[in-house]
């Protein structure tokens, strides 16, 4: 290969060339909320759906992945602990974030609120924390919801896990759908289709006044609304509680019927 022979005219002006330009600072992409948030590996949907409901003037989302096993199972979900911070350290590290969630409901409710919070604040010190498992439960609260219908893509130990969870939190669970599928790639990967389908028959139940879609990779979002004027009934999902919980923790409280009644409260 020819030796590259340096431009002897490298070194010279161009024609116009303006060095050391005057410029103005403002508050940036994010100058009403700036949210980060902790993706797994192979979840295909979470920053896409949260992408359009923070599609708001002076909302930024900044999004970082951490390692997990391709298989979701309560090991390797407990597994995640030690990445948390690590993860967060590469959100927006030089910059203030007012609201900084950890992407994975399955995840959180294995580990605990309370350490992610923990391990979140070793790297952002001043946010505010927030994981799926506490949005959806705050969901329910402003939807006043009492009995659900819970649909998941997880194994039978994750859904009485997180059926317990839901019932100390006086919450009646009395219907219950899985897919029952332990690798994340393929739930990403489950058509809405298939999701309302299933909605539409458990959620239809006498028993239940609320359904909760659970998982950040189920892609839900964009049936909610379709599926609460069929039903009559709340519809929320990961996803959008968790898009609605940002928001509001950072006193963002536009409304957004087009992503179901929690964005009306």
């Amino acid at each position: 290969m020819p030796e590259i022979q340096p431009n002897a005219n490298s070194d010279k002006l161009a024609a116009i060339d303006k060095r050391n330009l005057p410029y103005s600072l403002d508050g940036g992409p994010g100058h009403r909320a700036r949210i980060g948030v902790i993706v797994l590996p192979d979840d295909q949907t979470i920053e896409y759906e949260l992408h359009m409901i923070f599609d708001l003037p002076g909302v930024a989302c900044f999004v970082n992945r951490l390692p997990c096993a391709a298989e979701i199972t309560p090991d390797t979900l407990k597994d995640m602990e030690r990445e948390i911070t690590g993860a967060a350290r590469l959100i927006m590290p030089a910059s203030s974030v007012e609201v900084m969630a950890y992407g994975c409901t399955s995840g959180s409710l294995f580990i605990g609120p309370d350490t992610v919070h923990r391990l979140i604040r070793q790297a952002h010190p001043n946010a505010i924390c927030t994981t799926p498992i506490e949005a959806a439960s705050a969901a329910l609260e402003a939807l006043e919801a009492r009995s659900i219908a819970l649909i998941t893509p997880y194994e039978n130990d994750i859904n009485l896990q997180l059926k317990s969870y839901l019932e100390a939190r006086a919450y009646q669970i009395p219907v219950i759908g899985s897919w029952n599928e332990p690798v994340d790639a393929r739930v990403g990967c489950i058509a809405p289709e298939s999701i309302q389908e299933v909605v539409r028959q458990l959620g239809s139940s006498p028993l239940v006044d609320t359904v909760f879609i659970s998982c950040t990779n189920l892609r839900a979002l964009g049936i909610i609304s379709e599926l609460e004027s069929t039903l009559g009934k709340p519809v929320i999902s990961s996803n959008q509680a968790l898009g609605w919980h940002c928001l509001r923790l950072a006193k963002v409280d536009e409304s957004l019927p087009q992503y179901g009644m929690l964005f009306g409260r």
